[in-house]
Order: C-alpha cells, then sequence, then structure tokens
C-alpha cells in the first residue's frame, strides 16, 4: 500500500512557513517543515514520495542550489519554489533546472493548493509510468534470445516473411515465436506490443 504523500515546506522564515504548514494541514495534506536546505537534505534519502515547497532566497544553502541537490538524488520528486519580487530571473532558472512551479510572494492559498495538486498529480503519474517500465522490463527478461529478435522485427514493422529472412527461419516458426512472446508480454494485440517496446525504450534506432 502507498504511503500518504508528505508536503515538505523549506523556508528560513518561521512566520512565513507555519503559515504554509497551517494552511496544508488545513487542507488536509501531511506535511513537514524544515527551517533551512541543510536539514532537510539530511533527511531527503529517506523521503519516500510528496513535494517539496521551498523558498528561492535562504542562507547557506539556496533554493536553487537544494533545487540541484534534489534533482541530483530524488530527480522524481516535484518542487515548487516560493519567490519574491524581483526574482523572476531566479524563478526561470529554477524552471530550466526541473522545478515545476513557481509562486510569487505575497500568493493566493488557493493557487499554491492547485500547484500542489498538480504536482502530487505529476508524481504519481510518474510512480505509476516508472512501475509500469519496470513490469515490461521483467517480460522482456523473460523472452528467449529468438522472441526478442522477432520482437524487434515486429516493433520495426516488418512482416513474418521479412523476419523469417532476417533471421534464416521459416515463417510458420516465426508465428510461433510471435505467438510466444504475445503471451509471454500479456500483450493482447501487435499495437499493445508496439506500445509496451516504446515505453520500454526499444523502438529507439529500430527504424529500416
Amino acid at each position: 500500500m502507498a504511503t500518504e504523500a508528505t508536503i515538505y515546506v523549506i523556508d528560513d522564515d518561521e512566520a512565513v512557513r507555519q503559515s504554509l504548514e497551517f494552511l496544508l494541514k488545513t487542507a488536509g495534506i501531511s506535511v513537514r517543515g524544515f527551517d533551512s536546505a541543510q536539514s532537510f537534505l539530511d533527511v531527503l534519502p529517506i523521503v519516500d514520495h510528496g513535494c517539496i515547497i521551498t523558498d528561492v532566497r535562504m542562507p547557506e544553502i539556496t533554493g536553487i542550489d537544494l533545487l540541484k541537490k534534489v534533482k541530483q538524488i530524488k530527480p522524481e520528486l516535484p518542487v515548487i519554489v516560493i519567490t519574491g519580487h524581483g526574482d523572476i530571473a531566479l524563478a526561470v532558472e529554477a524552471m530550466k533546472i526541473g522545478a515545476v512551479d513557481f509562486l510569487e510572494k505575497p500568493f493566493d492559498d488557493d493557487h499554491l493548493l492547485a500547484a500542489v495538486k498538480s504536482a502530487l498529480d505529476r508524481e504519481a503519474d510518474l510512480a505509476k509510468r516508472k512501475a509500469e517500465v519496470g513490469e515490461i522490463q521483467d517480460k522482456l527478461a523473460a523472452l528467449s534470445n529468438r522472441e526478442r529478435q522477432v520482437l524487434e522485427g515486429l516493433v520495426a514493422g516488418n512482416a513474418n516473411k521479412t523476419i523469417a529472412f532476417d533471421l534464416g527461419i521459416s515463417p510458420r516458426t516465426v508465428e510461433i515465436y510471435r505467438a510466444n512472446l504475445m503471451t509471454k508480454m500479456a500483450a493482447n494485440s501487435l499495437s499493445d506490443l508496439v506500445r509496451m517496446a516504446m515505453v520500454a525504450g526499444i523502438l529507439d534506432g529500430e527504424k529500416k
């Protein structure tokens, strides 16, 4: 069972941090506050999933530096940065590094909650896709070498006869391998098989 998503609020301004914590808790969202980037980085390795909200301007380790470290250690963790007046350049830099959104002070409560929901939805989609890729790769690993070759021929758009010629086997044998790999991959159709190949990234460079 998936653990509850937590919002990690990082801001050296206690009043701002507590205000954000109160807003999120009132909305029924699990939240943890940190008064510095370093205090959060200390626990980052054990953070499961959720979303980070960080001020862009903090002493010692800035919000930008924090974002860079998060993207190195937990690249899938969404980050929302909070900026003050005149910090648009920093906000744009943050987005280029990988922040999913930025909010200018003073920001509307509903805007912040919407940004958090969007970030969590994005993280959930990413986690789901990651799990799907893992499942497909497990199925691919169970294929024999010949089944894998037939699969690569199919997703390249080749007909059975072409695959048979390329592999030096009969079209009938290709049909048998094709039926076997469809079963092993739990694919309902050729289009389903191609979609799986795209998700797993085995279509790259396959065009002929």
